[in-house]
């Protein structure tokens, strides 16, 4: 996405996957846990009207504001040379099309995450006006980073310090299929982006988010799902604002989204985990590579 007021992802069309579905089709799937609460109280097959979502952030998040402070809603999308994300700091306004899915999940992800999003937008701006000062063209890898987390990051938390390791290696089989048992009792996958959500209505083979890894104590697994939810939200904000000097596209790891116990039937046997088109093995540094 560049710095003009260019909205990110595609308007569905009306053939396309899922466009006539209710959104409370979706809130007993894989993946939507962090916004099912709020999809199943749609059950008409449209997408709510801004009117609508302004309503439900009201009730869900109603201290959303941006990284500037301006509280949170949600207007049509209008020309602004200052770009997305300025006019989101500055005014609290989130360009929004009306009867279009990907713009909706980007609602309902301010109603899940506030802190997060309005954390994302204050180190955006942060980082432009950093790299104005500075003479530099160009968005730069964090706000790269940024935008990618924004658009299909996911939070893993997991109470086994090693399955963020195993992850992280591109042990897929290993991870997901031999501790598979082990992986749901200790594990959630919370996502974050909004496009993800968007590509889950119809997902298909390759689909991958870009994951931070997070460690918990076990009693953490206990919380209520509301309660396990907030609190991963603030944890991320203090994590992302602290960790921005370190984030670019590289420090996000891939996460293969169908390869999560649940997402697709197809994963119900080690077979699956084999396809290297999907779960394709960690890349070997190029020294490492020449010298095995």
């Amino acid at each position: 996405m560049n710095d003009a007021l260019a909205l990110p992802g595609a308007l569905a069309a009306p053939g396309a996957p899922g466009a006539l579905a209710a959104p409370a089709t979706f809130a007993e799937r894989r993946l939507f846990e962090p916004i099912a609460p709020r999809l199943a109280r749609f059950t008409a097959p449209s997408v709510p009207s801004r009117a609508a979502l302004d309503a439900l952030l009201a009730e869900a998040a109603p201290t959303a504001r941006s990284g500037g402070g301006a509280r949170i809603r949600f207007a049509a999308p209008g020309e602004d040379e200052a770009g997305y994300e300025a006019h989101i700091f500055a005014t609290g306004e989130v360009p929004t099309r009306e009867g279009d899915w990907h713009d909706f999940f980007n609602a309902l992800a301010w109603c899940a995450w506030p802190r997060t999003k309005a954390c994302c937008n204050r180190l955006h701006l942060d980082e432009l006006r950093a790299r104005a000062a500075a003479g530099l063209a160009g968005r730069g890898p964090r706000r790269d980073a940024l935008t990618q987390f924004d658009e299909c990051g996911v939070v893993v938390v997991s109470a086994d310090p090693l399955v963020p390791a195993l992850l992280a290696a591109h042990e897929w089989e290993e991870v997901f299929w031999r501790r598979r048992e082990a992986l749901q009792r200790s594990t959630r996958f919370l996502v974050f982006g909004h496009g993800s959500w968007d590509q889950l209505r119809a997902p298909f083979p390759g689909l991958c988010a870009k994951a931070l890894h997070r460690v918990v104590d076990p009693a953490w697994l206990a919380l209520p799902a509301a309660a396990a939810l907030a609190e991963t939200d603030a944890w991320l904000a203090a994590h992302l604002a602290a960790a921005i000097g370190d984030l670019s596209p590289r420090s996000l790891a891939p996460l293969p989204l169908l390869g999560i116990p649940g997402v697709t039937p197809d994963s119900e046997s080690a077979e699956y985990y084999r396809d290297t088109r999907q779960f394709r093995p960690q890349r070997m540094p190029a020294r490492a590579a020449a010298d095995a």
